[in-house]
């Protein structure tokens, strides 16, 4: 494993106008230059609306294209979500795009409910692992963060990546839930949310942050901007080997 380079992008998203927020994300992406990695929030293009389906992406869309022309330009992995629709269907799919163009993706596992997305978009079915300098990599997406067993480690993976518009009013479960996820799974843990008011007036603080493996904070931040870790495999292993917590954990069988 080389040591892996994550840049977080902390912004305020306008609801329902794809065109100003890939043009705030370009801008806040551009210096960018010296990562491996840079995360994007949860539906970035739209944020999380009511009528979000009706600027969805189609696949190889805007989006798309817009996510691998800075990959390329950036040499560096890009990920974030979009409301994507393939025939009838829309989901909330957070999109891995690679510097050559090449990507994969995984559609968000649990909608979140109390806000009726359940309605409006199909759940995934599949989780995502996803290899990036010799690190596993398990990409979810914000209501995810509440569900221990989808997000366990099955030693398949050394770091998990929430994208999420988590609102400010339930900000202490979001950062005690991402702690939590890196000290049970000893894993990195990088969670990336938005800032500013969405359509219905509700305030995202950002609190967007790096965990590591035994639960320390490398990165925490509620100001609008990009923020860097430089992740280290090598501290990684040594914990694990010292502190081998996962060798006893309980078998299980996960039914979708």
């Amino acid at each position: 494993m080389q040591n892996l380079t994550v840049a977080v992008v902390q912004q305020e998203i306008v609801p329902n106008n794809p065109q100003l927020n890939l043009s705030t994300f370009s801008r806040a992406i551009s210096h960018l230059d010296n990562c491996d990695l840079i995360v994007l929030p949860e539906v970035f293009t739209t944020g999380f609306c009511a009528n979000a389906r009706s600027f969805a992406e189609l696949v190889d869309g805007t989006a798309y294209t817009w996510m691998a022309e800075h990959a390329k330009q950036l040499n560096a992995v890009i990920t974030g979500s979009l409301v994507v629709k393939e025939g009838d269907t829309y989901f909330n799919r957070m999109v891995w795009m690679c510097p050559d163009g090449s990507y994969t993706h995984y559609d968000k596992r649990h909608l979140f409910r109390m806000g009726g997305e359940h309605t409006r978009y199909q759940s995934g079915t599949e989780r995502l692992i996803v290899e990036l300098n010799g690190w596993r990599i398990l990409p979810l997406v914000c209501y995810d963060l509440r569900f221990p067993v989808w997000s366990r480690n099955r030693n398949d993976y050394d770091l998990s990546l929430y994208v999420a518009n988590w609102p400010s009013a339930r900000a202490l479960h979001w950062n005690r839930l991402l702690q939590a996820r890196a000290i049970e799974n000893q894993s990195y843990v990088v969670g990336v949310n938005r800032v500013g008011m969405d359509e219905v007036h509700q305030h995202y603080s950002g609190d967007s942050a790096i965990y590591g493996p035994a639960g320390e904070v490398i990165v925490h931040s509620q100001e609008t901007g990009s923020f860097f870790a430089e992740l280290y495999g090598d501290k990684l292993l040594e914990y694990r080997e010292k502190f081998p917590a996962y060798m006893d954990a309980d078998e299980f069988e996960l039914k979708v």
